[in-house]
């Protein structure tokens, strides 16, 4: 088993991420049948951070207590009983309680399997073993929506896609395969309650992945509407993995990169990015659409994700756990608010205007945090 250690966990990793967006082609589906538009799409995918926040800022460390093998085994169950759910009984009040399930088995996932991953490969890999998270983690949050748009494109309009039987056969198997892992950590006698860390130096990597998961989290909430209110839907499914699969293809590059470098890089591609989305939902041109997604992947998921969690991995060893807990809100603070706001924005002046008002403030924040840095 210990061969197959590092496999498995970044399977696991994968089929939690890979349900958060697997419902997401879904999502205008779902809306009508609330009658509330773009406010109930930002709602439901709001819901998903409901339940992330609260299980990062309070069980941030719990894997430090309890282990690191019973969160990542509560988080496959969370995402298959998440994922049931929807195939049972579709529905928008549904859609709102798996994303909530869906949020916090992904925050279990991350904080535990970001520690356990470099306890299994070693202290001197460290940021090797950032690399196959956010490779795992970014795959799986791209390739459960591109799953699922497939699988509607072959088999016709369904609530019950195949990439949801898929995730609902592996779940039990990864399971048992998660249980039979080696034990890696050292128990610590602290508290269930632990809150997260912020280690001095984190805060400009905190901030710019905030930013730059805002333009992914308006991507995955906002331009499956944007793409069905113009004959587009099926669409939604590419555009979402394109959202996450570019960045997968940026680490090994930004892996070879100091960490500051990674993150100078992933700042200049942030507003690169979402203007050519911007352009593209004005112009209502596919090609811009994708070239503005893949800009802001590679930012999100790439260059801004790897030297984040690599950097807040190295600065805090011995809080490894809490420390990419605070880093992740950092990251689901900028993947909600804003989407919250546009959201509600959007059903008041459209689409497109909301987006670009969301353009205007991400720029502002960007001056801000580079001014701030160039003082220091």
């Amino acid at each position: 088993m210990p061969r197959f250690s590092v496999p498995i966990l970044a399977l696991c990793l994968f089929a939690v991420t890979f349900a958060v967006n697997l419902q997401a082609p879904l999502y205008p589906a779902y809306v009508a049948t609330s009658g509330l538009g773009a406010t109930a799409a930002t709602l439901a995918f709001a819901a998903y951070v409901a339940g992330l926040m609260p299980t990062l800022i309070f069980l941030g460390g719990l894997s430090d207590r309890i282990g690191r093998k019973a969160p990542l085994v509560c988080a496959l169950l969370l995402s298959g009983g998440a994922t049931l759910l929807l195939a049972v009984s579709p529905g928008w009040v549904q859609l709102v309680i798996a994303r909530v399930l869906l949020g916090t088995g992904t925050a279990l996932a991350t904080t535990s399997g970001t520690a356990y991953m470099t306890e299994l490969m070693g202290e001197p890999r460290a940021k090797q073993a950032a690399l196959v998270v956010t490779s795992a983690t970014s795959l799986g949050f791209g390739g459960g929506a591109l799953a699922t748009g497939l699988s509607l494109m072959a088999q016709g309009p369904s609530f019950v896609p195949a990439s949801f039987r898929l995730l609902l056969l592996a779940v039990p198997l990864l399971v048992l395969s998660c249980l039979a892992l080696p034990r890696a950590w050292v128990p610590r006698r602290v508290s269930m309650l632990r809150l997260p860390v912020f280690p001095e130096g984190s805060a400009p990597y905190g901030i710019a992945i905030g930013l730059s998961w805002a333009s992914t989290g308006m991507t995955i909430a906002v331009v499956p509407l944007l793409l069905d209110r113009q004959g587009l839907g099926a669409w939604s499914g590419p555009v979402i993995f394109l959202a996450l699969f570019v960045g997968f293809l940026c680490q090994p590059l930004a892996r070879r990169m100091s960490n500051p470098r990674a993150l100078r890089l992933g700042l200049c591609l942030i507003p690169l990015g979402f203007a050519g989305l911007l352009a593209g939902a004005a112009l209502q041109s596919i090609p811009l659409i994708l070239l503005g997604t893949g800009l802001t992947s590679a930012s999100s998921y790439g260059f801004t994700y790897l030297s984040a969690l690599s950097e807040v991995s190295m600065l805090a060893p011995e809080n490894r756990a809490r420390a990419t807990a605070g880093l992740f809100v950092y990251a689901y603070c900028g993947f909600s608010v804003p989407v919250i706001a546009a959201g509600g924005l959007a059903d008041r002046i459209g689409v497109v205007p909301a987006m670009a008002v969301f353009f205007g403030v991400q720029l502002a924040c960007l001056a801000g945090l580079v001014i701030a840095q160039r003082g220091r």
